[in-house]
């Protein structure tokens, strides 16, 4: 059941992505928030890509004002608010396709290159130690500038594509209207 409950332990738990939620009795919303959190940290760690952890920070911030903007509603709008998962990834939740149907290509392509990462980083350390100096330098410049290079690449393609297809929508727009 959900209640507005105490503001200073609400508070105190709105320091913890999800607790908060979950101390005003939003469970299903706290678990989702709570696992992307401590998700993103365990991937972060795990993956040696200390940049991920700005996602954790916004996920943070995120849940923080969450809580405090769920206390805020009044009475009768926090009782209307329905605790559901944050992210809907089997296409339940009256959505007609699922979060991985939808960006299948996005995520296909972000797993394969978190592979490449890891599988060059790796060999990189295994082969550190048989090669020249120079080399190693030269290996290492590529392994610090590659990934940059190809995240300039892809904002530059988001951007295109954000152009793109608005330029569609209102090109269709105007068919519509005509």
């Amino acid at each position: 059941m959900t209640k507005k409950r105490n503001g200073f332990l609400r508070f105190c738990c709105s320091f913890l992505p999800g607790a908060g939620e979950m101390y005003m009795g939003f469970m299903k919303m706290g678990l989702s928030l709570m696992s992307m959190f401590f998700g993103i940290i365990v991937a972060a760690s795990i993956f040696e890509l200390g940049p991920l952890a700005v996602l954790a920070v916004i996920a943070w911030f995120y849940s923080f004002f969450h809580v405090h903007n769920l206390a805020g509603l009044s009475d009768e709008e926090f009782y209307a608010v329905e605790d559901d998962y944050l992210f809907h990834l089997s296409g339940e939740g009256g959505k007609d396709k699922s979060f991985v149907k939808r960006y299948r290509t996005i995520i296909a392509v972000v797993l394969i290159l978190l592979g490449i990462m890891l599988i060059w980083n790796s060999f990189y350390w295994m082969i550190a130690n048989l090669i020249p100096d120079e080399t190693v330098w030269v290996l290492q410049e590529i392994s610090y500038r590659l990934p940059r290079l190809l995240a300039g690449i892809a904002i530059i393609a988001a951007g295109i594509y954000l152009v793109h297809g608005k330029k569609k929508s209102l090109e269709e727009e105007e068919k519509k209207e005509a």
